[in-house]
């Protein structure tokens, strides 16, 4: 493994793929008066898609749908942004660790399948996600 690849498949990343949080069933995103009060993914996928995913249930439980969607524009400048590009872990917390998906395009869809699947749900769109 390239030494670029070690420092994308860093030992967040790999927690959260090995130990997703909010790993179960659910039926939809539950809100409650516009705020996410509990979402959860189920999946097969490699340790970017899954980690993302464990990443992205905690960044927006008791979220409004507003900061949601806000934080999921910001995680997606970051993982499509160019290398080098300033990152706000201010506002992105533990999602920073994915930075590195921008240095590897291909891993970019990996990385953003369980936010659009999220963005989807919170839109109540019916149809099924995808990336192609």
């Amino acid at each position: 493994m390239s030494p670029d690849l070690r420092e994308l498949y860093q030992e967040t990343i790999l927690d959260h793929s090995k130990r997703p949080r909010n790993f179960h069933e659910i039926v939809d995103v539950r809100l409650a008066d516009g705020t996410i009060a509990d979402v959860a993914f189920v999946g097969q996928g490699c340790a970017i898609s899954k980690a993302s995913a464990s990443l992205m249930t905690d960044a927006v439980k008791g979220k409004s749908k507003a900061q949601a969607h806000e934080l999921f524009e910001k995680f997606r400048k970051m993982v499509t942004g160019r290398p080098g590009d300033p990152v706000d872990t201010g506002s992105l917390g533990k999602l920073a660790v994915l930075s590195g998906v921008c240095e590897f395009p291909v891993r970019v869809k990996c990385a953003s399948l369980a936010w659009h699947t999220l963005e989807a749900a919170i839109q109540a769109k019916k149809e099924i996600v995808s990336l192609e």
